[in-house]
């Protein structure tokens, strides 16, 4: 186990290599001048070019990209253009929220979506079935901020139950932090509940038709302890495959829901360096994103062990 944890680490550092690479490379073809944007329209050719020359912005790309490589060797993930901060600072102090959305909206998912899966297998075609696909379709149908706006609208200005925006660390209390992180955790979950259940629920329909299911039956063991002992946890496989792509997603899901509801985390981060083009903390960003996306899926493969004993490494 430990020899396939190293090699998949290996592996994953060419991939770290090309992200760099081709971000570095996007960013710096893209239309835009940083220089311009911190300057302000009334600056003069030569304010452009001595800011530009502060910032390392007049050297060949190659040399830029060298420079920046050795930051990264060294440690240092560089300097806000904009701001001057060191990009490191600038994500410690951004992360939390982020995490704390990401663990809300992967817990939800999980604790609605298994059950309802399973459910839905276990009344395969009735009623019950065709209302949780229903919901599925729904989930996957309307885009996370349509979802977010609805739940503003119903939840905030209707109910005055939530918060419109904002975010409260737990720091300050675990009701005002459970009120700011609710309705962000709703609207970016429901995707990944249809999707979670939607899996589940196929799943487990295929582990139903298996032998051992009939076996199990035919022992006298009753309907709740064949699904649960039996049918979920040899379709677990399956299951933790889906959760862990949806644990990667929700980086595209964080950057909108922060947006929406102006929550003071990296998916806002993110947004707010693209539109002043401060390349340092994009190309952080998109190599954290890059590097937590390789982690999970490492988490994902060892933890087949865990729920498939005939899987080894």
């Amino acid at each position: 186990m430990i020899a396939f944890v190293l090699k998949r680490m290996a592996a994953a550092l060419p991939v770290m290599v090309v992200v760099a690479a081709v971000v570095f490379a996007i960013l710096r073809l893209t239309p835009g001048d940083p220089a311009a944007i911190l300057a302000g329209d009334s600056a003069t050719p030569e304010q452009l070019e001595a800011i530009r020359q502060n910032l390392g912005l007049d050297k060949p790309v190659y040399q830029q990209f060298f420079h920046w490589v050795g930051q990264l060797l060294s440690g240092d993930l560089g300097t806000s253009l904009l701001s001057g901060t060191p990009v490191l600072e600038m994500v410690v102090q951004r992360m939390g929220p982020s995490i704390a959305l990401c663990l809300s909206t992967i817990i939800v998912a999980i604790v609605v979506a298994i059950p309802l899966g399973v459910l839905a297998a276990w009344r395969q075609g009735k009623l019950l079935d065709r209302a949780v696909m229903a919901l599925s379709v729904l989930g996957f149908s309307i885009p996370v901020f349509v979802t977010a706006y609805v739940l503003i609208l119903a939840l905030s200005l209707g109910a005055g139950w939530f918060p419109v925006q904002g975010y409260k660390p737990l720091s300050e209390g675990l009701w005002p932090f459970l009120r700011s992180i609710t309705l962000p955790t709703l609207a970016l979950s429901s995707v990944y509940i249809a999707l979670i259940a939607r899996i589940t629920r196929t799943s487990v329909i295929e582990v139903m038709n298996e032998d051992f299911i009939r076996t199990a039956r035919a022992k006298g063991l009753n309907e709740r302890g064949v699904l649960l002992g039996h049918a979920l946890r040899n379709a677990a496989v399956p299951i933790v495959t889906i959760i862990g792509v949806g644990i990667a997603m929700l980086i595209g899901g964080v950057v909108v829901t922060e947006s929406v509801f102006n929550l003071p985390g990296l998916g806002r981060l993110v947004v707010e360096a693209v539109l002043a083009r401060d390349y340092p903390v994009i190309q952080a960003l998109i190599l954290l994103f890059a590097l937590v996306y390789v982690l999970i899926n490492l988490v994902v493969d060892v933890s087949y062990t865990i729920f498939d004993p005939r899987i080894r490494y």
